[in-house]
């Protein structure tokens, strides 16, 4: 089994399952962790996503052993046209009317151990966030067998990390280890090896106990800031905050009137 699926209360944790090759992506497990993402998409008792690999390694990215035996034929099989070469990459963040459009509208954590390399990397970098141990290391290996990135790293490694640190990346593929990581912001939290699973783990549950119209609508608004200018992009952002004050801000205050969700103490959302 390529893809390991768990639920861990309200959330889903996604495990690449090929440790012999360091969690490459093979055209079977692209489509099936994209497959993965779209059925827990749907499932309304997941709240949240954690995204890993198996034994000490996150992604090394493409099999390119898959490619340089398959050809063309190495593409994943495809479900959807969102369907990328590495699965679920092209799925967005915000939703559409179109019944056939899928989108990932609840936050998604990636653990990361080990290399999280070329495609490896694009995959992070879907996440809203990235828990990295002390062994992580990150980098566009891909630059070393002229593979471009095409599951979506040129568009948002510079989002995340600004674009002069990006283009070091990109053009050079050189290794970012953890640290270097963690100052440049691509990695969110730092963890002791072995530990980025739990603390993935335990900071999806985190954002599970709040109530979820409104973390979705914010994680929405600020994903459909990047392609909208100033004035349009505050009108976005009203149109989905407003309905949500009405349905959970009122209960909210109420509960803020009553002394509760002080000093971190939230208690039963």
């Amino acid at each position: 089994m390529s893809i390991i699926i768990e639920r861990d209360g309200p959330v889903a944790v996604f495990t690449i399952n090929r440790p012999q090759s360091r969690n490459a992506v093979d055209p079977d497990t692209a489509a099936a962790l994209y497959d993965a993402f779209c059925e827990a998409e749907r499932d309304e008792g997941v709240l949240a996503y954690v995204l890993t690999g198996a034994e000490g390694a996150f992604c090394a990215g493409a099999d390119l052993k898959a490619v340089a035996a398959r050809g063309e034929r190495a593409l994943p099989p495809k479900r959807h046209t969102q369907q990328a070469p590495m699965g679920p990459t092209r799925l967005l963040a915000d939703r559409d009317e179109s019944e056939s459009f899928v989108s990932l509208s609840k936050p998604l954590i990636a653990a990361i151990e080990g290399h999280a390399v070329a495609g490896g990397l694009e995959l992070a970098l879907m996440a809203d966030m990235r828990v990295a141990s002390e062994t992580a290391v990150f980098g566009v290996y891909c630059r070393r067998w002229g593979v471009p990135l095409i599951d979506g790293g040129t568009l948002r490694l510079p989002r995340v990390i600004g674009h002069g640190r990006a283009m070091d990346m990109i053009l050079t593929g050189r290794a970012v280890d953890a640290q270097e990581a963690y100052a440049w912001g691509l990695a969110n939290r730092l963890v002791k090896a072995g530990e980025a699973r739990a603390a993935a783990v335990a900071l999806a549950r985190e954002i599970s106990r709040f109530p979820q119209a409104c973390v979705r609508a914010d994680r929405a608004s600020a994903y459909a800031g990047w392609s909208l200018d100033l004035a349009e992009g505050l009108k976005a952002e009203a149109r989905r905050g407003a309905p949500v004050v009405g349905r959970e801000g009122q209960a909210g205050a109420a509960r803020f009137a009553a002394g509760k969700g002080r000093g971190g103490d939230f208690g039963e959302i």
